[in-house]
């Protein structure tokens, strides 16, 4: 069999300039790729972020809590001084904070 063989399943094939599918298919498969990439990510984001939220209010209070007990711990997520990360505030009976600890991007359950 030589490739110069005549192909009668492509005897009245005309090739054209049209895709194969049409503007609205390609919008629909775009906009379900977009959100399942979503649904992916944003579950996995939200866990982190709660979980981080969970350690450093644990963290903070308990640090606070052994280090000077009449004031409570109060944890934010700031761009402070040292950086982007959670803040713990010791914060007394009248309201007043004070900054207590920097616990860092990432906190852990630290308690000394």
């Amino acid at each position: 069999m030589s490739s110069d063989e005549f192909h009668p399943e492509l005897a009245e094939y005309v090739p054209n300039d049209r895709p194969l599918r049409g503007h609205r298919y390609g919008r629909a498969l775009r906009i379900v790729v977009i959100v399942a990439v979503l649904a992916l990510i944003v579950p996995g984001a939200a866990g982190t972020i709660l979980t981080q939220a969970r350690t450093a209010e644990f963290t903070c209070s308990s640090i606070v809590e052994r280090a000077a007990g009449q004031y409570s711990g109060v944890v934010r997520f700031e761009l402070g001084a040292d950086g982007p990360g959670w803040y713990c505030y010791a914060e007394a009976f009248d309201g007043e904070q004070t900054m207590f600890a920097a616990l860092g991007l990432i906190p852990y359950a630290r308690t000394r």
